[in-house]
């Protein structure tokens, strides 16, 4: 019997298109002689659908889902239940009962409420086998700041920054600025919790500094500000597994990459050297950088307690290597830098698929309960007996 997987694309975040080309890569490249996949699309309004329609990138285009429906998130031994939604009219969808039992999610979102941790936990508590780690690993590696800091501990090269909050720059502007300005420019100002390059801008000077703050602040409450690197080189590594039985992938370099890539740049603009299929694999790049490169690579994923798959990029400047940041669900699932050691995209799903699943099953060994019946030993007034 097929195993069910709902592929959850959209979400409530600025990266909701992005995450809907995700989705549906994964969708059309699953082994469907194992797996039984169903797309569950989370509007931006955080309203949940499924239907067939939801399967096809011309629909979304589109803005036309003639089958889709709302749904209700629901959960029994360890599985995900959709529940069409109670003020669905009576007699169309039949009687109130779970339209889809899914056995394990793959979320293919991006961005806040979904990648940051959020989205994980519903399934964690739930004990439904979720791809790409945990609350933990996702939250990790979408806060930019926490994340330095956990690789900073580990002892992994990172470039200098500082970081503050929304509230405290609107309290101490100079301060903050003073701080920041002890980097010296260039710099780069990020929001701390989101990705796509969403909100990421160059400062040169004070006035295109705050420029990059405010815009960074209109995004999230928490900004860091990096030194910029400058001639720097990208590169990036998968690496694959879970503990301490990972494999790292191919290394790649985007090609016309200069400091950053804009949102548009990624996914809109195909101008040269400004698409994202523009890389090259394997990046050309000394055997001694090759595989200082994949070690920190590893390091990174263990350091985050990731799962399954993820692309950690890194900056190369020509005698140092930084790490910039570890994507824990990747873009792109960073298929194309596993094509190239024999690994499918179709093997890698499967894969992931796998990893998640051992991942739930170590869970499951835990002890969740510690039965001392304290509420019997408790007096009337919620004092110990």
């Amino acid at each position: 019997m097929k195993k069910s997987v709902g592929i959850i694309v959209g979400g409530k975040s600025v990266e909701h298109e992005v995450s809907i080309i995700t989705g549906l890569q994964v969708f059309d490249n699953i082994d469907k002689e194992i797996y039984e996949p169903r797309i569950i699309y989370i509007q931006k309004d955080g309203k949940w659908y499924v239907g067939n329609s939801l399967h096809d990138i011309d629909n979304y285009k589109k803005k036309k889902f003639d089958d889709a429906y709302e749904v209700l998130p629901g959960f029994n031994n360890g599985k995900l239940k959709l529940y069409p939604h109670p003020e669905i009219k009576q007699g169309f969808f039949g009687k109130k009962q779970a339209t889809y039992e899914i056995d394990m999610v793959f979320p293919a979102v991006h961005g806040t409420n979904a990648e940051d941790g959020a989205l994980h936990g519903m399934f964690q508590m739930n004990g439904v086998p979720c791809a790409f780690g945990s609350v933990l690993s996702s939250a990790v590696g979408m806060d930019k700041v926490v994340m330095k800091k956990v690789f900073q501990s580990n002892m992994l090269p990172i470039v200098d920054y500082t970081w503050f909050y929304r509230s405290s720059f609107e309290e101490n502007k100079e301060e903050i600025l003073s701080e920041i300005e002890k980097l010296e420019y260039p710099l780069i100002v990020k929001p701390a919790n989101l990705g796509s390059s969403v909100g990421i801008s160059k400062a040169t000077n004070m006035d295109e500094l705050m420029f990059s703050i405010q815009v960074a602040m209109s995004y999230d409450r928490k900004v860091i500000v990096e030194k910029c690197v400058e001639n720097v080189r990208e590169i990036n590594c998968a690496v694959m597994g879970f503990e301490n039985e990972l494999m790292a992938s191919l290394c790649e370099e985007p090609v016309g990459w200069q400091e950053f890539l804009t949102y548009e740049d990624k996914y809109v603009n195909k101008k040269k050297g400004a698409s994202e299929s523009k890389r090259r694999i394997p990046a050309d790049i000394e055997k001694e950088i090759e595989e200082k490169i994949k070690y920190f690579a590893k390091e990174a994923f263990k350091a985050v307690d990731c799962c399954g798959d993820a692309r950690i990029d890194f900056l190369y400047d020509g005698n140092n290597i930084y790490i910039n940041e570890i994507n824990t669900i990747p873009g792109s699932i960073a298929f194309y830098l596993w094509e190239g050691m024999g690994i499918s995209f179709t093997d890698l799903v499967s894969k992931i698929i796998e990893y998640a699943e051992i991942q739930q099953e170590q869970r499951n060994g835990n002890i969740v309960s510690y039965d001392i019946d304290l509420l019997n030993k408790m007096g009337s007034s919620g004092k110990h007996k």
